[in-house]
């Protein structure tokens, strides 16, 4: 018999900016929550992925008292880590080596030194970059956007239809960090980072988590809620390492989501007009706008003009980040966009609910690598 996997359970921790609570202790609440929703207890569980460094699997497993024999797996860092994640859950559950796998990530963004620390301690941009202030990712990223502005003829103020469209969900969704209306004129006003990415491109600093439970879609249809199933998934690295993928890639404007799509796509045996919800990984407007372009919900140099046009916002033809995203949400990479996607396919969202939504994609990315993830329905 031919297994397939669901997601059962999500959940998310507190989360904000300083928040006074320790990260494995985050972690470990979000985990609780995620269980809870499935309806589900820690002695189901028989394996863990861990999507962070830190706290292990092991510090998470026996905080929440799951048997110390199970199946435990590291994940990739940062934003495809829990994409990539819950592809890994998939393939335990689907190959018979767990039945119950717990997913988790969790990040300290207000930690001292904060996102910039995370490259800090690498000595080749120590020695080559940091010096000559090429450092720190609105740097990294501003390259990016000058050389898609470049290549598609595209004005600065033009940038700014994503962070005005993903504020609008933003508006809809209870707890988002920044849920303050976003006009034209206001991302106009909004300070400058790097050129010509402005504070309004940028991501937010959160503090928090986030898990998911996957188990088989044979049993989740004795669970609490409905369940959503892995239709399709693909993880790519497409180099070159993280010291230099940001810096020195052969091209600024496509992403490894190029290539781990259409592998998503097509394991899924959908295409990018059957996607009703897509959950986009946000650390910049740019990166939103790049991998809408890889994944094919529209051409080279057409991502802003699709957004600016209304089709990702509420009401729009293709809803994108429908929290609010990393832009407007919060950043706990990757974790709150697959969260999210959940959501929306059980009907959940209340005000920022799209209608009728049965298929829904997430997608994110760590320097080279990208993780695609098809959601649907189960049943």
């Amino acid at each position: 018999m031919t297994v397939s996997a669901a997601v059962v359970g999500v959940g998310e921790s507190e989360f904000g900016r300083s928040v006074d609570r320790p990260l494995d202790r985050l972690v470990v609440d979000a985990c609780r929550a995620a269980l809870a929703d499935a309806g589900l207890t820690a002695a189901d569980v028989d394996g863990v992925v861990a999507t962070t460094s830190w706290p292990g699997p092991d510090t998470v497993s026996q905080a929440l008292g799951i048997a110390r024999d199970h199946t435990a797996a590291p994940g990739i860092p940062a934003g495809a880590g829990p994409v990539a994640g819950v592809e890994a859950a998939r393939l335990a559950v689907e190959s018979g080596r767990a039945s119950v796998v717990l997913v988790y990530y969790g990040y300290a963004g207000s930690k001292p030194g904060g996102p910039y620390s995370f490259h800090a301690h690498d000595p080749v941009k120590a020695s080559l970059e940091m010096p000559f202030g090429w450092y720190g990712q609105p740097v990294y990223f501003a390259a990016w956007a000058q050389r898609y502005l470049h290549s598609y003829g595209l004005s600065p103020e033009e940038l700014g239809s994503i962070a005005v469209s993903n504020r609008k969900w933003a508006a809809l969704t209870p707890g988002a960090q920044r849920p303050q209306e976003l006009t034209v004129e206001g991302y106009r006003a909004s300070p400058m980072i790097a050129s010509p990415l402005r504070a309004a491109d940028c991501c937010l600093i959160t503090d928090g988590a986030g898990a998911v439970v996957v188990t088989s879609s044979e049993r989740a249809r004795d669970l609490r809620a409905p369940a959503v199933r892995v239709a399709g998934s693909a993880t790519v690295a497409v180099g070159p390492s993280m010291t230099s993928y940001f810096t020195q890639a052969d091209d600024l404007c496509s992403f490894g989501s190029v290539r781990s799509g259409p592998r998503a796509f097509a394991e899924a045996g959908l295409n990018p007009v059957d996607i009703d919800v897509a959950e986009i990984y946000d650390c910049f407007s740019i990166s939103q706008a790049i991998q809408l372009e890889d994944l094919g919900f529209c051409g080279r140099g057409e991502a802003f003009a699709l957004t600016a046009e209304g089709n990702t916002a509420p009401g729009g033809a293709l809803p994108v980040n429908t929290h609010g995203g990393h832009l407007a949400y919060a950043y706990i990479p990757g974790i709150v966009h697959v969260i999210e996607a959940v959501r929306q396919l059980r009907g959940e969202r209340g005000a920022a609910q799209v209608p009728n939504a049965r298929t829904a994609l997430v997608a994110a990315l760590s320097g080279g690598e990208h993780s695609t993830l098809i959601l649907t329905e189960d049943g």
